[in-house]
């Protein structure tokens, strides 16, 4: 994430605060951040300086203005003033990242060798949350190199409860016993 990206975000977010607006706004900007992705032509267009400026804010009004909160259809209006909408994905993760700390919650990344069924999803979950204290978010990854068990990433550390991790281990404890 850039600098003007954390100083953005973080400003909206204060604001958002401010108006008791965090958990709106943070679904709003997660879901003009999808559409962004999807229509990446659309956001060239924005950023086009041929395109005069008063035109441009009109199609963000336009498109998001009867449909977004007044403040974030704003603050992308602000964004594409100053050519900085392609910072729109930093804005939001910085975002997201002071709302998750301000309510406690935590993204946990579960790389299995197919996708979780629902009550598994639901039973690492909540002992993710008893582990850590906090309100845990799942994002769930399939890797067909991961045999059997589970790589859990959360709040920067890993654990790894994958088959092919146990193994490596008792290979290192062999390894060192024989030598």
């Amino acid at each position: 994430m850039t600098k003007a990206a954390g100083l953005y975000g973080g400003s909206l977010y204060d604001l958002a605060a401010e108006e008791g607006l965090t958990g709106t706004m943070l679904e709003e900007m997660q879901e003009i951040r999808k559409l962004f992705r999807e229509n990446p032509e659309y956001v060239s267009l924005l950023a086009q300086p041929a395109v005069p400026r008063e035109e441009r804010l009109d199609l963000i009004e336009k498109a998001f203005g009867s449909q977004a909160e007044r403040y974030l259809v704003n603050f992308i209006k602000l964004l594409c003033e100053r050519n900085l909408l392609s910072e729109y994905a930093g804005c939001c993760e910085e975002f997201k990242r002071r709302y998750y700390a301000d309510h406690g919650i935590a993204e946990a990344s579960v790389t299995s060798a197919v996708p979780l069924n629902e009550s598994q999803a639901e039973a690492l979950k909540s002992r993710l949350e008893k582990n850590s204290g906090k309100k845990i978010v799942l994002i769930q990854k399939t890797d067909p190199s991961v045999l059997a068990g589970l790589r859990v990433e959360l709040e920067g550390k890993q654990l790894d409860g994958t088959v092919q991790s146990r193994l490596e281990g008792i290979s290192r404890k062999l390894e060192e016993t024989l030598v």
